[in-house]
């Protein structure tokens, strides 16, 4: 048997299309009776609405907003390269997507964006969240407000948001101290790291996970403190160089964010980058060159891609009441050498 239609519904339950219609939809003006018939034979031949076919007859449009961290940052602005691919291709299937850049690390201009978002402006919303709580608390007062709110990247898990897409930041910190403890030599060495900043729940996330296999693992390896450098350039780059001089016979480094472009740029300027085991995050142009060259050692990644489509997946299901299919969702940690690198 093909696709189950509502006009199998309608001859099974001996009603019309209109009043299959009127009880699917829950309008009034059908007696009871009637409406237990027609679920009787939704339940008899399995049949599921098709909310696509649905949404295209009743003109239903999605009005969905993408905030997205600004700046000198390369992986965010690939994800906003693939938000607005997806926003021009989908415009044909009534799917509207505004991106609003953002700053991710100052969380009362996020709480203030988030704050003049209502259903007159959008049904869903993509954040990358700070984890301050001024902005937990406009990502509930928003909810309240009935839009639906995803966390994109970095989640926010103590607000109301309905669904987090993006890796699992604690098991990608692991893998990176996994790494650094096998590349480096078993002797006493230093390790240090740079994170974009600790207010940041990816960043944060990462930086536990690595520490826990560092020290219960690697116990022979000196873990320095960590340092932020707000994922920008220039800032990762006088860091570095600040680190190597005091820190001369330094073995290991994790830039635990963004910014790639400004740690490359000190290690290569040194000439001593060859002997450290650099371990960093997303797949760039720089990035790339990097591990060619030997700058840098292996590579963390997530598919902006992917994030992308799966948040308006996930905010079109949301706006429907439908399903999330949690296996389709799920965004994979990409671990790249120079040797696997994609074309």
């Amino acid at each position: 048997m093909g696709r189950v239609t509502i006009h199998d519904v309608a001859e099974k339950a001996g009603v019309s299309l209109a009043t299959v219609d009127r009880v699917l939809n829950k309008r009034p003006g059908v007696r009871k009776s009637t409406i237990e018939k027609v679920h009787e034979a939704v339940s008899a031949l399995n049949y599921t609405p098709d909310v696509f076919a649905a949404n295209l007859a009743k003109k239903r449009s999605y009005r969905l907003q993408f905030l997205i961290p600004n700046g000198p940052n390369a992986f965010m602005e690939d994800l906003t390269r693939e938000a607005i691919g997806h926003a021009e291709a989908l415009q044909r299937e009534r799917v509207n997507i505004h991106i609003e850049p953002i700053d991710a690390f100052d969380g009362h201009r996020v709480t203030g964006t988030l704050a003049i978002l209502d259903k007159s402006v959008c049904d869903g919303v993509a954040v990358v969240a700070p984890a301050f709580p001024e902005v937990r608390a406009a990502i509930d007062r928003l909810q309240d407000r009935g839009v639906h709110v995803v966390t994109l990247v970095s989640d926010h898990p103590v607000s109301n948001r309905q669904h987090f897409i993006g890796i699992d930041n604690v098991a990608a910190g692991r893998v990176a101290g996994r790494l650094l403890g096998r590349f480096l030599p078993t002797a006493p060495a230093k390790i240090a790291f740079i994170v974009g900043s600790l207010g940041l729940r990816d960043h944060a996330d990462r930086y536990a996970g690595c520490i826990e296999v560092l020290e219960a693992e690697y116990p022979h390896l000196q873990l320095l403190k960590v340092h932020e450098g707000r994922d920008d350039n220039a800032k990762n780059r006088n860091i570095i160089l600040k680190l190597l001089a005091e820190h001369p016979d330094l073995a290991g480094l994790y830039n635990i964010g963004a910014g790639n472009r400004g740690v490359i740029a000190a290690l290569d300027d040194l000439k001593g980058g060859s002997d450290i085991t650099f371990i960093g995050h997303e797949l760039t142009p720089y990035t790339r060159e990097a591990l060619i060259s030997g700058t840098m050692d292996a590579l963390i990644a997530q598919d902006p891609g992917h994030e992308v489509r799966s948040a308006i997946r996930v905010l079109k299901a949301l706006c429907d009441g439908g399903p999330i299919v949690e296996g389709q969702e799920r965004i994979g940690i990409d671990i790249f050498l120079k040797d696997n690198l994609p074309d």
